[in-house]
């Protein structure tokens, strides 16, 4: 495995993607520590044409400014829940006002964005809807699109369902010459009856090439985080099933897999269904020796999901599994990695706030093992962030809640270390 990897971003972008990787050799070890850090709402969704339900992360310019995603809200009225709203693309500047880029209609227009955004160098910005892209339809198989730094959108490409690609929900990465790569479900059936998913090419002519469809066996089952590429072209994923196959009545555990530029796949590593973790629901970081790592939402001494490394010949290690509803429990996001190999990331539930079960939290992970809860949401402040987290300049974390804040449609919130 290539040890270089590019950024998920278009090259020389002016924007920073959820991630960064460095080297660090990782070792095993539980354990948890309590110190709050200080979190602020940076904004506060009011659930109207200003945006509800962030289900993704940030990313942010030069200049600090954010930009991000939600799934519902903007107005827009050919939806299946037209009155939430088909989703908007906003920025939000350093001083706290949000600015709505784009609102989604439905229909061609495409709607639901529930992954987040990459950036090329003139500030277009890319994402993916899980529905829309049929016109004059509320109904639709989801699109990929551009949004211009105006706020204009088009459809780069409309998903046709079926074999030809349905619901993608996790986002879309770029090589460097701005062909767009991502993961979806449908595809030739093989294993499963309505396809087990694929990973795809977009053009920059806007054609669609299945670069690896899955087989629902011990090659994976449902690719659903995004995707990350090496200077070579490798793509490395996870998968929610396939590989073991004592999980979910057979439908698998998981995998982390490698596809070459020629379409060969390799499942790095099949998850069991134990103390290993089970059930990837995002894709994985790489350090600059080539290892690999990533989150999954069950399994583990605890059960309540894991933080792992896959090196860069198939051994898997859990680095922490999530023990208590304290210490936060089913990560949904992947991690990102400081220059020292702490890992940071949240969960969406655990932690002290909202009752028994925890409105999540917001974790740091050590070298060694231990884990620190630098914030637990606490509904007012935002509650159960499904996204990973954004690294700023001076070691600020920046991502958003689902839900909570102000008028419990979500936020976007800032964590000091």
């Amino acid at each position: 495995m290539r040890a270089d990897f590019m950024r998920a971003d278009l090259k020389n972008t002016n924007r920073i993607l959820l991630g960064c990787s460095v080297a660090l050799a990782m070792s095993v070890s539980i354990g948890c520590a309590r110190a709050m850090g200080a979190e602020k709402v940076l904004y506060s969704f009011k659930g109207g044409s200003d945006g509800l339900d962030p289900q993704a992360g940030v990313i942010a310019d030069e200049n600090g400014n954010l930009y991000g995603t939600t799934a519902g809200g903007g107005g827009g009225t050919k939806c299946r829940d037209g009155d939430e709203g088909c989703g908007i693309v906003f920025a939000l500047a350093t001083d706290g006002t949000e600015t709505v880029l784009h609102t989604f209609a439905g229909g061609c227009d495409g709607a639901f964005p529930f992954a987040g955004l990459i950036a090329d160098k003139a500030g277009n910005d890319y994402g993916t809807t899980t529905g829309g892209g049929i016109c004059n339809s509320s109904v639709g198989f989801g699109t990929v699109f551009k949004i211009t730094p105006d706020g204009a959108g088009s459809v780069v490409y409309a998903f046709q369902g079926g074999s030809a690609g349905e619901f993608p929900t996790g986002g879309v990465i770029a090589d460097e010459k701005g062909n767009l790569y991502g993961a979806i479900g449908g595809g030739d059936p093989a294993g499963c009856s309505e396809g087990c998913g694929f990973v795809f090419e977009i053009t920059t002519k806007s054609k669609m090439r299945v670069v690896y469809n899955f087989q629902g066996g011990s090659d994976g089952d449902s690719p659903y985080g995004a995707l990350l590429m090496d200077k070579m072209g490798n793509i490395y994923g996870t998968t929610l099933g396939g590989g073991g196959t004592s999980c979910d009545d057979g439908f698998g555990c998981g995998t982390v897999f490698k596809i070459t530029p020629g379409g060969a796949e390799t499942v790095l590593y099949a998850f069991q269904g134990g103390s290993d973790g089970w059930r990837p629901e995002t894709g994985v970081i790489a350090d600059s020796a080539g290892n690999l790592y990533g989150t999954t939402t069950a399994g583990g001494s605890g059960s309540q999901g894991t933080v792992f490394k896959v090196t860069s010949d198939g051994a898997e290690s859990v680095l922490y599994a999530f023990q208590d509803g304290k210490g936060g429990i089913e990560p949904q996001a992947g991690v990102i990695m400081d220059k020292a190999g702490n890992l940071y990331g949240t969960t969406y539930a655990g932690g002290t706030g909202c009752h028994t079960v925890g409105c999540g939290v917001v974790f740091k992970l050590a070298p060694d093992g231990t884990e620190t809860v630098l914030y637990a949401f606490a509904n007012r402040h935002g509650a159960s962030p499904a996204a990973g987290l954004l690294m700023g300049k001076h070691g600020d974390l920046y991502g958003t809640a689902t839900v909570g804040g102000k008028d419990k449609d979500g936020v976007v919130f800032r964590v000091k270390d």
